[in-house]
């Protein structure tokens, strides 16, 4: 895996562990070699995790619609800054620049971009992995969301399992590495056709 889109909050959250865990995703990126693909910013999570990659030597490429460059305050030290019109612009410039997503705690942003990538999986449109580092146990609830989606079968469970969860970034990634997508949904069951 060569590059990894992060979406994460552009605020620093209530717990440092956050920040921690940030920078010990960042660390892991460097370490592999993978480039961090991000939306730009220079604050709260999302700096925290660009900082570190480029502290470590890493690469990382910001994507930014041009009327968040300041309210978001765009990284000036990044190896690329690509600025773009709007916010699907930005999803989709960040889905063609990686091989595999991975939601940080953020806010309804956060979840917004990490559930269309999500939805696309499930659709078939590409193939990549998709996980959450549950850092501070952030995730439970969306966790127990995806199983009650699961028992009340509106998620099936062979989609349930493309959300890769983990603690531990070094973990998470290595779950990236192995990871095999399932079959293209289809909206009508094996007996009915």
């Amino acid at each position: 895996m060569k590059s990894i889109a992060v979406f994460c909050g552009s605020s620093a959250g209530a717990s440092n562990v956050y920040m921690e865990n940030a920078k010990e995703f960042g660390r892991e990126l460097a370490k592999r070699n993978i480039t961090l693909v991000y939306g730009g910013a220079s604050v709260g999570v999302m700096g925290a995790v660009a900082d570190t990659v480029l502290h470590e030597g890493g690469q990382v490429i910001g994507i930014m619609p041009s009327f968040l460059e300041q309210r978001e305050i765009s990284h000036k030290r990044l190896s690329k800054l690509i600025v773009v019109d709007s916010m699907h612009e930005r999803k989709a410039k960040m889905a063609e620049l990686s091989e595999g997503f991975v939601a940080l705690p953020g806010g309804p942003g956060t979840l917004e971009e990490f559930f269309e990538i999500f939805t696309w999986a499930q659709l078939g449109l590409h193939q990549k992995p998709c996980g959450l580092l549950n850092s501070n146990h952030y995730f439970d609830p969306l966790i127990e969301l995806f199983n009650h989606m699961t028992k009340e079968q509106f998620l099936h469970e062979k989609y349930r399992s493309m959300a890769i969860v983990d603690v531990e970034p070094s973990r998470l990634l290595d779950r990236f590495d192995s990871y095999e997508p399932p079959t293209i949904k289809t909206y009508i069951k094996e007996k009915q056709i």
